[in-house]
């Protein structure tokens, strides 16, 4: 039986994708399998997606040197970094909490997922798994990884409640993001976002909009949107090292005259937070090679 949740499967139905999701839907495991733990070993980079105290989603970078992920048994997986300080994430994983991971190779254009919980283990975290699975390749931006600083000197933390001019133009000109969801039960999910610049819509310095394009047809994202709308969004400086973390609410939204080319629905997100970092991690990607499937 498929691990879907009320919230994926009214999506499904709605969206026609039920039988598909169905058998796509038994590929999910709860062990780590070698092809996933060799694939993690790999990975200088990983996004995570978690509640904070208040229980506001946020998505958060965390990067090292390859095996800095790395799977320790069939069912745990340790990650030996943590959130940087001002990381709204960085209090909330010292202790026991629902996690979604997702590890992303941009010049192989792979992916893979993982959700579960996090404990934390000296300066780093333990995963214990409850769904391991890949994605399709669709819609990720191939990059090379240029270099890595890790003696990089982060900024404080830029805050706010809406996003300033230069803000909003980096969102404009963003061919990747991260949302982090949850259930009504707080199992948080972080999945990735890709499109030709400008898919990622600035409505007004608190309203964003991105189009849904056919991916696996689970719907975990919009699923957890459909229960819970709490959501957060990360956007990486690939060329910088920087961030740009967003915590809001997201609605879907199925009126047509919303919906960008090769959409299937909208999502509205309404941001309530803003928190902005320069140079915040030490990987420096190199230019953008769009996919060839973007609508």
């Amino acid at each position: 039986m498929a691990p879907f949740h009320s919230g994926e499967l009214a999506v499904q139905q709605r969206m026609g994708q039920a039988a598909v999701a169905d058998r796509v839907g038994r590929m999910i495991r709860a062990d780590i399998p070698a092809v996933a733990a060799s694939f993690l070993a790999e990975q200088p980079m990983v996004v995570v997606g978690a509640a904070d105290d208040t229980g506001r989603l946020w998505a958060s970078e965390l990067a090292g040197p390859p095996g800095f992920v790395h799977a320790v048994d069939a069912g745990t997986i340790a990650v030996d970094a943590r959130p940087a300080v001002g990381d709204p994430l960085r209090e909330a994983l010292t202790r026991s909490a629902p996690i979604g991971m997702i590890a992303l190779q941009p010049q192989r254009r792979r992916r893979m997922r993982v959700n579960g919980t996090a404990t934390a283990v000296g300066d780093g975290l333990r995963i214990v798994t409850d769904q391991v699975y890949s994605n399709c390749p669709k819609y990720i931006t191939r990059r090379q990884l240029e270099s890595y600083q890790p003696d990089a000197e982060p900024s404080l933390p830029r805050q706010g409640t809406e996003l300033d001019a230069r803000q909003q133009a980096v969102i404009t000109a963003a061919d990747t993001f991260f949302v982090a969801t949850a259930d009504t039960e707080g199992n948080a999910d972080a999945s990735h976002r890709g499109g030709n610049p400008g898919f990622l819509q600035v409505l007004s310095p608190t309203h964003l909009r991105w189009p849904d394009y056919r991916g696996n047809s689970m719907f975990m994202t919009l699923g957890n949107i459909q229960v819970n709308p709490r959501c957060g969004i990360l956007i990486p400086g690939w060329a910088t090292g920087g961030t740009l973390q967003l915590t809001g609410t997201a609605e879907l939204t199925w009126a047509p005259e919303t919906f960008a080319a090769g959409a299937q629905c909208s999502i509205d997100f309404t941001i309530t937070e803003v928190i902005e970092r320069s140079g915040a991690g030490p990987l420096r990607w190199g230019p953008p090679e769009l996919s060839p499937v973007n609508p």
